[in-house]
């Protein structure tokens, strides 16, 4: 019956995972984005050099979508990302032995406790004017992570893309 039950509860957790992704964009509301077409990376900093490059190659990959181009240095724009991982806590605790009624003694039998922790990533893009070096955008994705890299890799993949989606931002 346990086996039973945890079967549907975890995919039930997981989708509560996958709801709790979120994606937000902040920017400079007097920047004119039609004056930027190219862009050079000052930085991007992964969990190590693999997501470096699939931070960069994924944000690439929208700015180009979206007509900008990418140069070795000199751009209108520059760009940097940081991602990073933490551990959440979550506290769960069950109680057995119910008992007869609501007594002061007894009434709720034994409490266990346990703690799950739970992988989150977090990747953070910014888009600076090249000339000023004032911060013109900025996005921000926060996702529960996967014990399955290609898992990982598509939510990085979905979670820029979802950052982009309303890029650049029109004034209005």
């Amino acid at each position: 019956m346990k086996r039973q039950a945890l079967s549907v509860l975890i995919p039930m957790l997981a989708g509560v995972g996958l709801l709790l992704a979120s994606v937000k964009t902040d920017y400079d509301h007097q920047a004119d984005f039609g004056h930027y077409k190219t862009y050079n990376w000052i930085s991007a900093k992964g969990s190590n050099d693999l997501w470096s490059e699939r931070i960069m190659q994924d944000v690439d990959q929208q700015l180009a979508a979206k007509g900008w181009s990418k140069v070795e240095a000199g751009g209108d724009a520059t760009v940097s990302a940081f991602g990073r991982t933490h551990n959440e806590q979550t506290l769960e605790t069950f109680y057995t032995g119910m008992g007869g009624g609501w007594r002061w003694r007894g009434g709720f039998g034994d409490a266990m406790t346990t703690t799950e922790n739970t992988p989150v990533g977090t990747l953070v893009v910014d888009v600076f004017d090249a000339s000023s070096k004032k911060l013109i955008w900025r996005g921000m994705a926060t996702d529960t992570l996967s014990s399955k890299p290609e898992n990982n890799e598509k939510k990085l993949e979905h979670s820029v893309m979802d950052m982009f989606k309303h890029f650049p931002p029109s004034k209005g």
